[in-house]
């Protein structure tokens, strides 16, 4: 539980009321909640098991990387989960048995080592979550089940918060840039495999989890935020969200067959979205080093869709980063066309160039949709307000910072 826990906490505290019925923490939400641990695992599980074959075949360039995105997103994550544990600590306001019971400071941080904090973080979660919807209403009265839901809800949804943040830098990291590694390898070689198909499905379906469970966590997080609806507006930016990114990988991974070099654009990308994030000045992490991880998480996700960096209006770099990706997509099909025509007749790429259109088509219309006709209007009162303490904490600067439009 990070510093959400402490002023969300605060804040409901101090009205000792529950007047949304869709801030409780229901049966559904701590299913879900097991469903996305079973996500997680298994785009881990079989992309390993994709590495292993690459290394049976004596693949070592692809076994490597394939490796690589998985260490990559597994490190990252033990970084900053640990980071916020240290935090939530050393503030002295969560004493380290309440977060995880029988585990110390030093034994919270070698677990993380062994790269098994978001496992911690989900067992943390779902047994005080088990204890809520599956425990209370069966033991207590109406009276202590209300009042166990009023003192227990803001802490779950925190520890909701924090999770979604982890997974969402996980999914950029390993899950997205494994998806083009794939998709390159597939349409580069005459064969492929079972095995790779479904990594990439794993993969894209553990993306397209993180993206909503992070949207969702998110504005459910702030007491003056309007939660996402359900229903049509959650699909229709689940669509916005997979059509954007599926068809700006798939054209990267056209210009990649086209030229390995490729690979040189791509960082360059990269390294813009570093850049524009600097330039803004974020202010998310309590230590300087950890806040230049963050700017670098950043910018790799900035490489494949839209992230509101520092939670200010967002209406001209969207247009502008939307219309540099509509932009990369229409080059990739182009230069398919004048510099590999003898690609054309491929089926599969046939079935990727159309993928693209259709998959640029249609988030755009999704993106606009979602924006106009279905986006919450609420607007955030200033952080301060959310802590509740006349300053602005790393937890009111964490919601802030992270919060879109």
């Amino acid at each position: 539980m990070s510093d959400f826990t402490k002023s969300l906490y605060r804040v409901l505290q101090r009205d000792n009321k529950m007047r949304n019925p869709d801030i409780q923490f229901t049966r559904l939400r701590w299913l879900l909640t097991f469903a996305g641990l079973f996500l997680y695992v298994a785009d881990i599980y079989t992309d390993i098991s994709l590495a292993l074959m690459y290394f049976q075949e004596k693949q070592w360039v692809w076994t490597g990387l394939t490796i690589l995105f998985v260490l990559a997103g597994l490190l990252v994550t033990q970084i900053f989960s640990c980071a916020w544990y240290w935090d939530d600590i050393k503030e002295d306001l969560l004493k380290p048995q309440e977060q995880i019971s029988g585990i110390s400071k030093g034994g919270l941080t070698l677990l993380h080592v062994l790269g098994v904090g978001i496992f911690i973080r989900y067992y943390h979660l779902l047994n005080k979550g088990s204890k809520v919807v599956w425990t209370t209403k069966k033991s207590h009265t109406l009276e202590e089940s209300r009042d166990v839901h009023v003192h227990t809800h803001p802490s779950l949804f925190s520890l909701a918060t924090d999770l979604s943040m982890l997974k969402l830098f996980e999914v950029f990291l390993e899950s997205v840039p494994q998806l083009l590694l794939q998709l390159y390898i597939v349409q580069g070689r005459d064969e492929d495999s079972v095995m790779q198909y479904v990594s990439m499905a794993f993969s894209l379906s553990n993306t397209a989890w993180a993206l909503v469970d992070y949207r969702r966590c998110l504005r459910r997080s702030l007491p003056h935020i309007k939660e996402m609806p359900p229903g049509i507006p959650t699909a229709v930016y689940l669509l916005y969200k997979l059509c954007t990114i599926t068809s700006h990988i798939l054209s990267y991974s056209l210009l990649l067959i086209l030229n390995i070099y490729s690979i040189i654009a791509l960082i360059i990308l990269c390294l813009l979205g570093m850049i524009w994030t600097q330039l803004l000045q974020t202010n998310f992490c309590s230590s300087k080093y950890l806040e230049l991880l963050y700017r670098a998480v950043t910018g790799v996700i900035l490489t494949f869709t839209f992230f509101n960096v520092k939670g200010q209006d967002t209406k001209v770099p969207m247009i502008i980063y939307y219309s540099c990706h509509t932009f990369i997509n229409n080059m990739a099909l182009l230069l398919l066309a004048f510099l590999k025509p003898e690609l054309q007749t491929d089926r599969f790429l046939l079935t990727v160039c159309g993928l693209i259109i259709v998959g640029s088509v249609l988030g755009l219309v999704s993106l606009v949709w979602y924006y106009v006709f279905l986006h919450p209007r609420e607007k955030c009162s200033e952080a301060d307000e959310v802590d509740g303490l006349g300053r602005e904490t790393k937890a009111t600067r964490r919601i802030r910072n992270f919060l879109q439009p």
